[in-house]
């Protein structure tokens, strides 16, 4: 049965605009349609051109709630995020009435939420006229199972269980992406999926080359990475970021290039390294873990979410984490790594199969007949990789 589709996408990051890229090939696949992407973001940052190649339905832009970092670039203020977006409030009800106009031109099956806030916020006046399913790793926050660190800041942990519970207002369902597997009874709508993985991600030859790959959020560290480099030119570093100073590629020297921000360039460079260093990041942490490349994750400053990610990557076996972009932590990391990449690769092959079926259920339709057979692999054959971790020293 062919179903139409609207996505609304948060548009800040890579993470969630590649998730809604896999799920539109998927679906465009299987003979779906869908009719438009709604992208929620900032004035500072662009839609990369990736997005418009590989995206080939309509896609409409608006202003949508976003982080303000400082004047460097690199840290996360808190105070300024909240006091700058309760000043755009007419801006996102401009945002919200456009979404609605979308919805009811389109007419859509099913509305695909990858954590947009507009979405939410949109559903607690009024309930928007369609089914709604939201995908993202964040959503892994309102299941039981979850546990946030211990030495985590309690306050920014029932803030961002606020803000996730906001996003997911009006929703009939909620795939929470996950770096490894929890109890998969749905409970309060949540259901635990692996990562949504690009079809290219498949398609790599994975291999240990010669250079470890950066990939920066914030253009403000850069000069982080230089510092470093400089004390250690041997090693051969290729850093992707977001800086309107990089255009294609820039070689600092002999042994340091930055690029532009290219998906497909961005996974081959992570096939062939050695290791990742990233602001710690669901999406990018994930593709290292099917490749069986150790991360470093380093949380952008104040950015509590991404705290958590780096210190429940560590859990799941993808590396380890820093405060800062001090490499000399990865590289000694990297002798004791264990390549769990197997055990990881085979629970991402069930992700098709978790998405569809959901699809099917919120909408009240049979499962498409060449999927009925496929099972979800069980628990207990990933499980060893959380022991192994925590035998190197995370919990």
């Amino acid at each position: 049965m062919n179903n139409r589709f609207v996505f609304a996408v948060q548009g800040e990051g890579r993470g969630h605009l590649t998730q809604a890229i896999a799920t539109y090939e998927m679906l465009i696949a299987r003979g779906h349609t869908v009719c438009a992407v709604l992208i929620g973001s900032s004035s500072r940052r662009e839609i990369p051109s990736f997005v418009r190649e590989r995206i080939k339905a309509p896609i409409i832009t608006y202003r949508s709630p976003n982080f303000v970092t400082d004047k460097e670039n690199k840290s996360i203020r808190i105070d300024k995020t909240i006091v700058k977006n309760m000043l755009q409030w007419r801006t996102y009800r401009k945002s919200m009435r456009l979404i609605r106009e979308a919805i009811a031109q389109y007419k859509p099956d099913l509305l695909l939420n990858f954590y947009e806030p507009l979405i939410g916020l949109s559903s607690v006046f009024k309930k928007l006229d369609t089914k709604i399913i939201s995908i993202a790793h964040q959503f892994i926050y309102l299941h039981p199972e979850f546990q946030f660190p211990e030495e985590g800041n309690k306050s920014d942990a029932f803030a961002i269980k606020q803000y996730t519970k906001l996003t997911a207002k009006g929703s009939d369902k909620l795939l929470a992406l996950s770096f490894y597997p929890l109890n998969q009874s749905s409970y309060k709508k949540v259901l635990i999926s692996p990562p949504l993985l690009r079809k290219e991600v498949f398609q790599q030859e994975v291999f240990e080359g010669d250079h470890i790959l950066v990939y920066l959020l914030n253009s403000g560290y850069m000069q982080d990475i230089i510092s470093w480099h400089k004390e250690h030119p041997e090693i051969v570093l290729h850093c992707f970021t977001d800086s309107a100073t990089v255009k294609g590629k820039w070689h600092f020297d002999e042994t340091l290039c930055f690029h532009s921000l290219d998906d497909q360039k961005f996974l081959q460079y992570m096939a062939s390294a050695k290791a990742l260093v990233t602001t710690a990041g669901f999406e990018s942490v994930c593709e290292a873990m099917y490749f069986g490349k150790p991360v470093l994750m380093v949380p952008v400053k104040g950015h509590f979410e991404q705290w958590c990610n780096a210190r429940d990557g560590a859990k799941a076996g993808a590396g380890t984490h820093a405060d800062s972009f001090n490499l000399d932590v990865l590289l000694d990391y990297m002798p004791p790594y264990k390549n769990n990449s197997e055990a990881f690769q085979q629970w991402s092959k069930t992700t098709k199969h978790i998405m569809l079926q959901c699809f099917s259920d919120v909408l009240h339709q049979p499962m498409e007949e060449d999927l009925i057979e496929e099972k979800s692999t069980p628990y207990f054959q990933f499980h060893p990789m959380l022991s192994l971790n925590q035998q190197l020293g995370h919990s």
